[in-house]
């Protein structure tokens, strides 16, 4: 690993390499979709957004560049097809969605790799399409929007899709929606329903679903990563062991709630720059589940770069965390 030194006042900051995980683009024809959030900032926001989200060649590389940042993993920006209330066309626009990507990670294939985006709405599709954009197009992996029209993916309906994805030995970066229907608890607080609040709960009860409906003792060798430092789940791994012995309700798992947290269950650092957090969620699953990430362009490189070049921790847990526990897990 190779960094640069850096003066901050009277304080030294080591630059590391990094490899960043939930960084989006917007294919044109799918902003539509991205109406349910996106309607909600400001316009000049939302025109400098579009520009970003747009941009492949000059903008992203330029913000990589300063923040040392080697590669990205680009994903649709959400919800994408998840949205999509006809499943023959979420077929066919995820199948063109991914292939507009390969055609820009081609551009600068150094620089970029891919998340697949997948129909979620028939598993054989969905399988179908990760190892099309896997083996033939060198895909990472595939980042999904959440549940697809109020259907999450613990049932064993979904059985075939996650063989597939374990013979691939790739991951699934779980990224947050709202949910089908909302909170009666956020109701009357729009400030509560979305990116603050509401699809953290949404996206941790999605991981939650997957391991206790058994989703990781049938394919243990499944990863799935979680955002946002987790989506909370991280802090309550205690909580989870302690109630659930408590009150199983018949579900049996092969090991403790905790156990699959910091396992199958994986994390990036993306939009929580707090290094106390940082340090929790290190304490709590180890160095080597945590990962960096942006969450380009919805947040700040320059902010995330800051936040772990300067994080308190040992310079090998850095290295990992920046680099190396990315490339072990997109086997870069």
């Amino acid at each position: 690993m190779t960094w640069s030194i850096q003066s901050k006042g009277s304080i030294q900051v080591q630059t590391h390499r990094k490899i960043a995980l939930e960084e989006h683009f917007m294919m044109p024809g799918f902003e539509e979709y991205s109406n349910s959030f996106l309607s909600f900032i400001d316009p000049a926001t939302q025109k400098e957004l579009a520009q970003r989200l747009n941009d492949f060649d000059e903008l992203r590389l330029d913000e990589m560049d300063r923040a040392a940042i080697d590669l990205v993993v680009l994903s649709q920006s959400g919800p994408g097809v998840q949205a999509e209330p006809d499943g023959q066309a979420a077929i066919a626009k995820a199948r063109a969605n991914n292939d507009f990507l390969a055609e820009r990670i081609a551009r600068h294939p150094e620089r970029y790799a891919g998340f697949a985006m997948l129909p979620m709405h028939d598993p054989l599709e969905a399988a179908r399409e990760l190892e099309r954009c896997v083996a033939q197009m060198g895909f990472k992996g595939s980042l999904v929007n959440g549940h697809t029209l109020g259907r999450y993916y613990e049932s064993r309906d979904y059985d075939p899709f996650w063989a597939r994805m374990q013979e691939l030995d790739v991951p699934m970066y779980l990224h947050p929606a709202y949910p089908w229907r909302p909170l009666h608890a956020l109701e009357g607080m729009p400030v509560l329903t979305g990116a603050s609040w509401g699809w953290g709960v949404e996206t941790a009860s999605h991981a939650l679903r997957l391991l206790f409906g058994g989703v990781f003792d049938r394919f243990p060798g499944l990863k799935v990563i979680l955002g946002h430092m987790g989506e909370f789940l991280p802090f309550q791994r205690w909580r989870l062991d302690s109630r659930f012995a408590a009150y199983p309700f018949g579900i049996e798992l092969e090991r403790q709630p905790s156990q699959y947290i910091g396992s199958n269950l994986v994390i990036t650092t993306s939009g929580v720059c707090s290094h106390p957090t940082l340090l929790g969620a290190v304490g709590e699953i180890g160095a080597d589940a945590v990962m960096f990430s942006v969450d380009y362009p919805y947040e700040s490189t320059e902010a995330a770069a800051a936040f772990i070049d300067s994080a308190p921790l040992p310079p090998d847990q850095l290295e990992a965390i920046c680099h190396g526990n990315a490339a072990r897990l997109l086997k870069l």
